[in-house]
């Protein structure tokens, strides 16, 4: 069942790790994200920037309909049409980035659905990021009548880059 990934892009040269779960299997019980990579990919999230120098990385069938651009960052291909992020270096500011997922949040969710398990915390310290990001899906949840795709529109890509399925809201 252990494979070994080797990664080799744009941020990461020479890394490697082992997936010892199924895909998409075997999550931590307070971890039930909505999305699979695959489909917030398809969706539209982090204007399509995000994944455009690792698709080795991951199986191809993620990648069919993704919205993707490999030259800039384009809100357009959110979902919702609105720039939901954050540049890198603010993410690294806040301490927010681990050693071996440069990326952030979004590369340990797909290396973490692939199968990869961390022994060191991470796992747990990005399950609980995850959770407390909850907070803005209460939010639209409380201020945005059903189905009203207009309101808290950025509120409503955020939660989709954290895999919360904010279109059944």
């Amino acid at each position: 069942m252990k494979k070994i990934v080797k990664v080799s892009d744009l941020m990461q040269q020479n890394y490697q790790y082992e997936l010892t779960e199924a895909e998409g299997e075997n999550f931590h019980v307070d971890f039930k994200p909505e999305l699979s990579p695959s489909q917030m990919l398809e969706l539209g999230v982090f204007g399509g920037k995000y994944m455009t120098d690792c698709t080795a990385e991951f199986p191809q069938s993620w990648f069919k309909k993704a919205k993707l651009c490999h030259e800039f960052h384009d809100p357009k291909l959110n979902f919702f049409q609105v720039n939901a992020s954050q540049p890198l270096f603010v993410w690294r500011a806040k301490g927010w980035i681990y050693k071996d997922d440069p990326r952030g949040w979004f590369q340990w969710y797909c290396r973490y659905f692939l199968g990869r398990r961390l022994a060191d915390g991470e796992d747990e310290r990005q399950i609980a990021r995850w959770r407390s990001f909850r907070r803005h899906l209460v939010q639209v949840e409380r201020n945005c009548m059903p189905g009203d795709f207009t309101c808290r529109r950025v509120q409503r890509q955020a939660l989709l880059h954290w895999a919360y399925d904010s279109r059944s809201i």
